[in-house]
């Protein structure tokens, strides 16, 4: 891919960034208000993973648990679907949601479960954990298939939402804030070396660009940051993170927002995924 940030250290989840966990303080009510984006891109990616009844899947970072639902409507009732993920709202969300669908809090890097499955899934979840912890979670999903079991995902890829970030670490260092990309959005070569050394064929590996309307209209580019960004503002008051967020709304308004679509206007943040296959050797 090529990485359009002027700073490759602020575009990867690297140093210090990459060596701590990314907190975010989820509100399933807002993500599902604000951010449905996620899970109904997320169908095309269910339609990669093509479930066959009587499968067992685990959906990786499932969060309010629709896509694992999608998947236990494919797997029908001889099958099974499991969702896991590691906020305890998100689970209870899903779990009041779908109440006849099995939802566990647990930590993708130490997730050891007492079955083997078919199939593991994951749809925007994966570049939330640290780059140094990515073997980890990949040895544990392998250790989670059965012989011959696939691993299918999406996450973020190198250069994801590149100017939103760029523009927000570049004001927040500029009011003296110590900031850097939190999330790991790896090239494919990165990523397949990660799957390959735990033990996995990789069979397809893409990466590509989705630019992605974001919903709210006017507040579009806010209600996004209020929802994945804890982690970039955590140093800050709620005063001093309204200023920043207007601050980087100005920046990178010429770029990605259209005054002139939908009632008052539309955000298109620069998402660039990366979406894999593999395959426990």
């Amino acid at each position: 891919m090529a990485d359009d940030a002027a700073d490759d250290s602020i575009s990867h989840a690297s140093g210090d960034a990459a060596r701590a966990d990314i907190s975010n303080d989820w509100d399933p009510d807002a993500y599902d208000r604000d951010t449905g984006f996620v899970h109904e891109y997320g169908g095309s990616v269910v339609d990669l993973l093509d479930p066959d009844p009587g499968e067992r899947v685990l959906d990786l970072g499932c969060g309010t648990g629709h896509l694992t639902a999608e998947i236990a409507d494919a797997v029908g009732e001889s099958g099974s679907a499991v969702g896991v993920d590691q906020s305890p709202e998100m689970v209870e969300q899903a779990r009041e949601t779908y109440p006849d669908l099995r939802f566990e809090v647990a930590d993708a890097r130490t997730y050891s479960p007492d079955e083997r499955f078919d199939a593991v899934f994951s749809n925007a979840a994966l570049h939330w954990i640290p780059e140094a912890d990515q073997p980890a979670v990949a040895e544990r999903v392998r250790e989670s298939l059965a012989p011959g079991g696939r691993f299918v995902g999406e996450m973020g890829g190198v250069g994801n939402v590149a100017t939103v970030v760029d523009a927000t670490v570049a004001e927040l260092r500029e009011r003296g804030y110590d900031a850097a990309n939190p999330w790991h959005f790896p090239t494919v070569g990165e990523h397949a070396a990660v799957l390959e050394s735990a033990g996995f064929e990789v069979r397809l590996a893409r990466l590509f660009d989705r630019p992605t309307e974001l919903e709210g209209g006017a507040d579009g580019l806010a209600r996004w940051l209020d929802v994945f960004g804890d982690s970039l503002f955590a140093a800050l008051d709620d005063g001093e993170k309204a200023d920043v967020v207007s601050a980087v709304e100005a920046r990178v308004r010429d770029d990605l927002f259209d005054p002139n679509a939908g009632d008052d206007g539309v955000w298109t943040a620069d998402y660039r995924r990366l979406r894999f296959v593999a395959v426990r050797e």
